[in-house]
């Protein structure tokens, strides 16, 4: 669930934080990707490929493999158990910056086929040299751009 926000900008790590939209999900975790060595990593250590709706079946799972990689998740299936359009509308590679360092310990722990809840924002960051990194605000989207970048503010793993 997406809301406005009226959240002003916040500081991390010497980055500036603007929220977009206030953002709520629950979904079931496909796959999990640590990172440490791109820039990107000052601000979101791991990637959540998260599922919803049939995508959170463990039945329909069971006939897609999942993988994640530079920043991006791939699936593929040999017979679809939904649409490809229900695939793609229903799951997606989120960037997770976690608010505090408990949430990152949390985020951090979280491991594939649990069920996670996430509350915070979509966010825009951006540094002082110029470079800037936006959050898609649609889940109907695919490709480069498409990720959601997510300021995490709490997560509870079921």
């Amino acid at each position: 669930m997406q809301r406005p926000v009226e959240q002003g900008a916040v500081s991390l790590n010497g980055y500036t934080i603007q929220p977009l939209q206030s953002f709520e999900i629950a979904a079931r975790v496909l796959s999990v990707e640590h990172y440490s060595m791109d820039r990107e990593a000052d601000l979101s250590p791991v990637d959540l490929a998260l599922g919803w709706g049939r995508l959170s079946d463990s039945q329909v799972l069971k006939s897609i493999d999942i993988t994640q990689g530079n920043r991006f998740y791939f699936w593929r299936v040999h017979d679809y158990p939904v649409s490809r359009e229900e695939i793609e509308n229903s799951s997606a590679n989120m960037h997770m910056v976690p608010a505090d360092a408990g949430v990152k310990r949390a985020l951090m722990s979280v491991r594939k086929g649990q069920i996670v809840k996430i509350q915070g924002w979509l966010i825009e960051a951006r540094a002082q040299d110029g470079w800037r990194w936006r959050s898609s605000l649609t889940r109907n989207d695919d490709g480069p751009g498409a990720c959601e970048l997510v300021y995490v503010r709490e997560i509870h793993v079921e």
